[in-house]
Order: structure tokens, then C-alpha cells, then sequence
């Protein structure tokens, strides 16, 4: 028996990219799944999001690779979208053993020419839906007396980058959020720790090459400041990460940054 068999992971964002990556693999090692996403498209960004058809298509690929799935189209900005979520994975599974904080979005806006509406909707989306998540996971770590979150931040959850404060804010937040939470729940065992990828290789770099009127490859570029050569790491890279940060060969580390950046903030 693995070391995630019969474990039960809350996901967010599970519909694409990082999120799906995770859930796939966790199914494949033996974990039950609770996949939350959207659903549906929200004003701010523009680009195209995850959909209902996403999700289900994500827990047929789950159950077909024997895995077991709980799927919930919600917002992480409704407390009763993420309560009913807990409720129906718990009903299901039993209980909830890691949390992987994946939702979020991202674009592009010099700070002052923000509207307030674009601005609020980064900060509640990506650091308030962190907390607001966590809030409704937590009562269910405590009953077991142990548990592992994982906030997915950002390299921009480190240091400023241009025409992203917005983002940028809300990611540093979550930095912030973790910190505070592993001094709350290191007596109940629980650690708590942000992930801080360099630019992944997901969906969401074509949303934000479709924004700027450029390639996904043109975006990489121009944001470019990777040590090792690569404009990006792959989703298998975060699921890798994050299966030594859930599992017990990580058992000491709570309340840290891990970086996995190709280098990028060194430079």
C-alpha cells in the first residue's frame, strides 16, 4: 500500500493545468479525490476558464484509472459552494487528509490604471478563496489530528513583477496566510506550507497571451529570468513538489516558502 492510499485530497482549481495535473496523479497513488472548480466563466479575466465539461471529463479520467473522485463546480469565494464541497467529500470519503489550495487567476494592468472591480477580483479569487478554502477544510484536519496544506503561490508570491501587483499582492498574501496558520496548527500536527512555481505550462499561459495580443512562447520571453534553460516548468514538475510536500519525508517542514523556480529568483 502507497503512502496517499485511501488518503483523501481537497483540490481546488482542479479542472486544469497544476490542479488536474495533481488530481490525476494522487488518483493514480491511490488517493480519493475532491476536485472543486468554477465551472463557468467569471468577467475578470476575460479569457476562457475551466468548465463543467472539464470537470467531468477530469473524473472519467480519475475513474479510469481506478481512482475515486468527488467532483464540485463552485466558486472559492462562496462559503456555501465550499462548505456543501466538504460536506458531500467528507460523506463520501470520510474525512479529508491534505489540501492542495490551487485556484486562482492572473493578468496583466499597470497598478494605477486597475479598475477597483479587477483588482478586488484577484485578491478575493486567489488570497480570500485561499483562506475561505481553508476555513471549511481545517475543522476536518483537526478531527484527525493531522493534515498537510499547500498553498499554490507563485514566484510573484516572492518578488514584484511588472504589470502584475495585483496578482503579485495576492500571492505575497498567501505567503502571509501560511505563516500565521502553521504557528496555529503545529500543535495539532498539521503543516502548512506555499508552493512557488516559476511559470508553468498550462492553459492559463495561453489566456494571458490572448491578452496581450502575443504567443504563449512570446509571454514566456518576455518574462523570461530563468537560470536553467527553460521558459517554463511542466505540470509534472509541480506534482512532484507536491507529493514530497504531502508526504511524510516532509514531515518537518511547516510555515516555509518551498521554491521551484529554475532558478529564476537568484538571478
Amino acid at each position: 500500500m502507497g503512502e496517499f492510499e485511501n488518503k483523501t485530497f481537497f483540490i481546488t482549481g482542479a479542472a486544469k493545468g497544476q490542479g488536474r495535473a495533481v488530481a490525476k496523479a494522487f488518483a493514480e497513488d491511490g488517493a480519493n479525490i475532491i476536485a472543486f472548480d468554477l465551472g463557468e466563466k467569471i468577467p475578470y479575466p476575460a479569457y476562457n476558464r475551466s468548465s463543467n465539461e472539464d470537470l467531468e471529463k477530469l473524473k472519467d479520467e480519475v475513474e479510469a484509472l481506478g481512482g475515486k473522485i468527488v467532483i464540485f463546480a463552485g466558486d472559492v469565494r462562496k462559503a456555501a459552494d465550499l462548505q456543501e464541497a466538504v460536506r458531500r467529500g467528507v460523506q463520501e470519503f470520510g474525512g479529508i487528509d491534505i489540501l492542495f489550495s490551487n485556484a486562482g487567476i492572473a493578468a496583466y494592468g499597470n497598478s494605477w490604471e486597475l479598475t477597483e472591480e479587477e483588482w478586488d477580483a484577484m485578491i478575493e479569487i486567489n488570497l480570500r478563496g485561499g483562506w475561505l478554502t481553508s476555513k471549511y477544510v481545517i475543522p476536518e484536519l483537526l478531527k484527525k489530528e493531522s493534515g498537510v496544506i499547500i498553498y499554490n503561490s507563485s514566484v510573484a508570491g516572492l518578488r514584484g513583477f511588472n504589470r502584475m501587483s495585483h496578482y503579485s499582492a495576492s500571492k505575497h498574501g498567501l505567503v502571509g496566510l501560511a505563516k500565521a496558520q502553521a504557528i496555529e496548527l503545529a500543535p495539532h500536527n498539521i503543516r502548512v506550507i506555499t508552493l512557488h512555481p516559476t511559470g508553468v505550462n498550462t492553459p492559463m499561459n495561453d489566456g494571458l497571451a490572448w491578452m496581450e495580443g502575443a504567443t504563449p512562447e512570446e509571454i514566456a520571453e518576455r518574462s523570461a529570468g530563468n537560470l536553467l534553460k527553460t521558459p517554463w516548468i511542466e505540470t509534472e514538475d509541480v506534482v512532484h513538489a507536491v507529493r514530497y510536500l504531502a508526504s511524510d519525508k516532509a514531515r518537518y517542514i511547516t510555515g516555509s516558502p518551498f521554491i521551484l523556480d529554475a532558478g529564476l529568483l537568484t538571478a
